[in-house]
């Protein structure tokens, strides 16, 4: 009898997964309504979109991604994503996916990802409660392929009158073409994305300013990112002391500097990392392009490449 208890046990462990049922529209919404209702506050994309996106892209929560990666909207991993991924069948084979630690973290990313991007920002200078602009908007934009997708978004918002969600819902940001913010692929000014925190960009890549108070666990926290990505991102010591002014980027560096800087004359005062910060290319292909030793500093009048390797 003892030896038929663990049989027993796996069959009816076996029975039990094989008879859990998919979550249900209604489950979904009621788990996760909250969430949107947050990200639309903070972020200013529509809790009736947010949803109906989550609900389409994931099947109710029910999809590999969704169950696996915690990606609720299908969003890849494109080249600016340096955290955990999925590869999973898309538009093509094997495609890499972002794979999140909750749910939370993938609702908080495709609301940056629809605020940080040039394409969507006039869907912000739309009413948050214009749930039929903001569907027709995203597939105007390109965020699905499919011709029917603002159709579909819009047959979920109503079916299950998602419009509710939005209404009363005080918005804390504006349009990221209104104000002081320009857009994120644009030098200067960038899109507010953290609230009071102006995020730049030099040779495409987002990057902030140190202002009194910050450190780096209070950035990891109001950025959203783990404690090692912006020591790796700025090739900087656990030890290093943040100072006011100093420029932190928040994505990796490139391997090569923008078209318009190929060369750098040293000046004073001046390092191959401050030269890396300075054009927003990675510390290791610098010394690489001018065959120089990790560690060894140039000197003041020296000219160092910025795209290709010296002969």
């Amino acid at each position: 009898m003892k030896r038929l208890f663990p049989f027993i046990l796996f069959i009816a462990v076996a029975l039990n997964v094989l008879g859990q049922s998919k979550i249900s529209r209604q489950e979904y919404i009621s788990k996760y309504a909250d969430i949107a209702i947050r990200q639309m506050k903070q972020y200013g994309v529509p809790a009736s979109i947010i949803l109906a996106q989550g609900m389409l892209e994931s099947d109710n929560g029910n999809s590999s991604l969704a169950v696996k990666a915690n990606n609720h909207f299908g969003i890849k991993c494109h080249k600016d994503w340096n955290g955990p991924t999925m590869y999973h069948d898309d538009d093509r084979r094997n495609e890499c996916f972002r794979k999140y630690k909750n749910s939370e973290g993938s609702y908080m990313d495709h609301s940056l990802f629809l605020r940080g991007g040039r394409r969507y920002a006039t869907l912000f200078d739309l009413e948050s409660t214009d749930y039929k602009g903001w569907a027709r908007g995203l597939k105007k934009a390109g965020y699905a392929t499919n011709p029917k997708y603002a159709d579909m978004l819009i047959k979920i918002i109503e079916e299950n009158e998602l419009y509710n969600f939005d209404k009363g819902v005080a918005v804390a940001v504006e349009s990221p073409r209104k104000g002081t913010g320009q857009l994120v692929d644009v030098d200067g000014f960038a899109i507010d994305i953290y609230n009071a925190r102006q995020v730049f960009t030099r040779n495409r890549i987002k990057y902030i300013v140190v202002k009194a108070g910050d450190t780096f666990y209070s950035l990891t926290k109001e950025l959203s990112l783990m404690p090692w990505q912006i020591y790796k991102y700025n090739e900087l010591a656990e030890d290093s002391i943040l100072q006011i002014g100093q420029e932190i980027y928040i994505q990796p560096k490139r391997r090569r500097a923008e078209r318009n800087h190929a060369v750098h004359t040293v000046d004073t005062g001046e390092t191959m990392h401050s030269i890396s910060q300075m054009y927003g290319v990675r510390l290791k292909s610098l010394y690489r392009k001018n065959r120089m030793r990790v560690g060894e500093e140039p000197e003041v009048g020296q000219t160092i490449n910025l795209r290709k390797r010296k002969r």
